[in-house]
């Protein structure tokens, strides 16, 4: 991986930090093409039962680099092509798929500003612990550009379409405080505590029944596309799924022991 994404793994969990603190994190092609590949080795990796995902110096991720996007737009005029925001295809959908389809529980810590792209990643994460000192910010609009990075579909179903189209259509920095109200941070912390605490919460998880999160997950995004009775389906399918999983096993066997149980993930 580029210096630009730093990747660890210990005892299930998957630190993956965003590494360009002077540019608050911006995302330039480098980072983004790292970030992709690092959240995908993760979701393909046996050993990884969760993933945390943090920015490192002062801000979670600012979205993209202006200053590397203002020299390829200048190139697509002067070649007469279009080949910037190809960068959605290839880098923000890949992301954001893997973030959110990842079988695998995702914790964002957000240390600091998440704005634009940076804020879709918090957005398409499973669980936003948040410095107090943080904040949201779409910003989409404010550089006359539509949302990208899932924003579309995640922050809808976090807030609701209207208070969306708000955020949206009028950008502004939404403090921790209010994204704890709205619904979008999951638990807001000191900031000083901030790293120590999404740590936390990703190693609980990592040490949980890592099939029946994914179970999780799968359910959700299957009800949010589909009728009430394809949901029941869905969750029959799914909980037979889990019903037969190790973990299950495990857990039953615990509590009728009256101990706690030990997840081995599968």
């Amino acid at each position: 991986m580029a210096d630009t994404v730093l990747h660890e793994v210990t005892d299930g969990l998957a630190t993956i930090t965003l590494n360009r603190p002077d540019a608050m994190n911006a995302l330039d092609n480098e980072t983004k093409a790292a970030l992709r590949d690092s959240l995908r080795q993760a979701a393909d990796d046996p050993a990884v039962r969760a993933v945390l995902l943090i920015g490192s110096g002062r801000a979670f991720c600012v979205g993209q680099d202006l200053k590397e996007h203002i020299g390829l737009l200048a190139a697509d005029r002067e070649a007469g092509t279009g080949t910037t925001m190809s960068t959605v295809r290839e880098h923000y959908n890949p992301i954001v798929t893997a973030i959110a389809g990842m079988p695998k529980p995702v914790v964002a810590g957000v240390n600091g500003v998440a704005a634009g792209a940076g804020a879709g990643f918090a957005f398409a994460a499973d669980y936003r612990v948040v410095a107090d000192s943080a904040a949201f910010n779409t910003s989409f609009a404010g550089v006359a550009l539509t949302a990208d990075s899932g924003v579309s579909w995640t922050l809808p179903r976090l807030i609701g379409a209207g208070r969306a189209a708000d955020l949206l259509l009028f950008p502004r920095s939404v403090s921790a405080q209010e994204a704890l109200e709205l619904g979008i941070a999951n638990k807001v912390v000191p900031a000083a505590d901030l790293a120590a605490e999404a740590e936390a919460v990703a190693r609980r998880l990592a040490q949980g029944p890592t099939a029946a999160y994914a179970a999780i997950k799968e359910s959700l995004a299957y009800a949010a596309g589909h009728s009430l009775t394809e949901a029941l389906a869905k969750e029959e399918e799914l909980q037979s799924r889990a019903g037969a999983s190790e973990d299950h096993r495990i857990a039953v066997d615990a509590f009728v022991k009256k101990e706690r149980p030990r997840f081995l993930g599968r």
